[in-house]
């Protein structure tokens, strides 16, 4: 298209080319989307760096800047401290850093990549999803797509298996003791518009006392 049709369609839909080419500049594909525990911020990524802006609006701030990618973004409860993912070694490793920026620090660095879900309620720990080592007794096919969830301290250590089945997207009660989380029961692309089926994704409770899964959203929808 050239320029002279560029400016009669402008012009036709009351667009001004300022307007035009600034939006241009505006960012797309803002992802992880997450807001801190007292609401005042909102991580998120952006070609492949960690930011936070103010839920009221303004100047957003970028608190990665190596040449890596990072995503992810999870906040401590407390919303002192953010933990993501970053492949600067290599494989998408976990990484833990003050919430206002600063240096990160590695937290896992097993061959896998490890996506980071959730700190734990009391902030102690980072959970996280990876296709390391599923349980023998486990009847799920052996795919990198079908994760267990891990968690590590936050302050460095060996880490732990908590589940052998995939859990995403967690969220804890106060004391701990409830987990929600979605599962995932096959391949299928999340994002598929009206997708119903039998491996669409659930939300869970799980009881940490009892160990028991509940299904609280039982139907062939995604949730």
């Amino acid at each position: 298209m050239n320029i002279r049709k560029i400016f009669c369609l402008a012009l036709a839909g009351g667009i001004s080319l300022t307007s035009l080419a600034a939006s241009q500049d505006a960012p797309l594909w803002l992802r992880d989307v997450k807001i801190s525990p007292n609401g005042d911020l909102i991580a998120f990524t952006y070609k492949g760096d960690i930011w936070t802006v103010p839920v009221t609006g303004g100047e957003a701030r970028r608190l990665t800047t190596l040449d890596s990618y990072e995503s992810n973004p999870v906040w401590s409860p407390d919303g002192s401290q953010i933990a993501f993912a970053s492949d600067r070694h290599g494989n998408f490793d976990i990484f833990v850093m003050d919430a206002a920026g600063g240096r990160a620090k590695r937290l896992t660095s097993n061959s896998a990549s490890e996506i980071p879900e959730g700190f734990s309620a009391d902030g102690t720990e980072v959970l996280y999803s990876a296709a390391i080592q599923a349980p023998a007794a486990s009847a799920m096919f052996p795919s990198g797509r079908m994760t267990q969830l891990y968690a590590v301290a936050a302050e460095g250590g060996t880490p732990r298996q908590v589940l052998g089945t995939p859990a995403k997207n967690l969220s804890f009660s106060p004391d701990g003791e409830i987990m929600l989380y979605t599962d995932v029961k096959g391949f299928e692309d999340e994002w598929r518009k009206h997708h119903t089926s039998s491996v669409t994704r659930d939300i869970w409770r799980y009881d940490k006392s009892t160990g028991r899964h509940t299904n609280l959203t039982n139907r062939a929808g995604e949730d």
